[in-house]
């Protein structure tokens, strides 16, 4: 087995030099000490998920929540505008404008701490996006969102990471996600698109899974490699989730999506963005037309 390559945390910085001034008003806890991120990193090796809880106040979560229910309605009304991942769930990705509260969450001194430490200070944003599980979505197949590099397969390394928010407070009857810790580093050889494992091996990730239960202004950063799937929404109440993809250079990632910004907003963002986000500037945006095709395929249209 080829050992596990871990990032060192020689470059990790403090709260206070990654945003010097004022914290805003949707920072709850900012605490990125050396400990924590270390603690981080090792989840995240370790069990494939990690999370702070109490990153952003609730009233920052609840605007983001209104912000995903304008996008989402907005895209429902085109075609390709949102692609079905199961019966009555679905994935849309969005532009960073079109969240209120996108400079906030890219600057958040965890999220950029967790963010340096695995993928190196030269990291990449590559993706926002949302899950939206609707009343009477059903269990998805175990998956995980692309197959696994090379760089990963051989080095062990992780390469690019997922941050999920929550829009509402979980409740069991809510179809939680559900994940099966250190499952990561699973080889694909049987995997149907390198993604979804047979079903005859259904039984180990069924023993290893852990449903979460996350509240507005938690956060969690997790490998999209580590084996996952969304349970049945029972209740009368959708579940979304916010997403947000950062990957290492050279990761690849960012040609899977269609991120833009226009040029107004991209000089209005702080260097501490521009320097990090992977997208298009363009003069004017359009709608986003979206890419996830194999998941709908395997998982069933909406």
């Amino acid at each position: 087995m080829t050992e596990t390559t871990r990032p060192t945390l020689a470059r990790t910085r403090t709260a206070g030099e990654q945003r010097p001034g004022a914290a805003p008003a949707g920072w709850r806890d900012i605490r990125a000490d050396e400990a924590s991120v270390a603690a981080a990193v090792e989840d995240l090796y370790r069990d494939g998920i990690t999370a702070r809880q109490g990153a952003f106040a609730a009233g920052w979560a609840d605007e983001m929540a209104q912000d995903i229910e304008a996008a989402f309605r907005e895209a429902l009304s085109r075609p390709g505008g949102a692609v079905g991942r199961g019966p009555n769930r679905y994935y849309v990705e969005i532009h960073p404008e079109q969240m209120r509260g996108f400079t906030d969450l890219v600057t958040h001194p965890w999220v950029t701490a967790v963010c340096e430490a695995v993928l190196g200070p030269r990291y990449e944003i590559v993706e926002l996006g949302f899950d939206v599980p609707l009343a009477g979505a059903v269990d998805q197949p175990w998956h995980r969102d692309f197959p696994m590099p090379e760089e990963t397969r051989s080095h062990r390394r992780l390469t690019s990471l997922a941050f999920n928010l929550t829009a509402v407070d979980t409740e069991p009857d809510m179809g939680p996600f559900e994940i099966a810790p250190g499952t990561q580093w699973d080889d694909e050889p049987s995997f149907e698109h390198g993604m979804f494992p047979p079903r005859d091996t259904y039984a180990r990730y069924r023993e290893r899974a852990v449903r979460k239960y996350p509240r507005r202004g938690d956060i969690s950063a997790r490998s999209a490699l580590t084996i996952h799937r969304g349970t049945a929404n029972r209740s009368a109440k959708d579940r979304p989730v916010l997403v947000l993809g950062v990957d290492a250079p050279g990761a690849g990632n960012a040609d899977r999506h269609d991120m833009a910004v226009t040029r107004r907003y991209w000089e209005s963002l702080p260097a501490q963005v521009r320097d990090h986000l992977s997208c298009q500037v363009v003069d004017e945006l359009r709608p986003i037309t979206q890419k996830h095709t194999i998941e709908g395929l395997v998982m069933g249209d909406a």
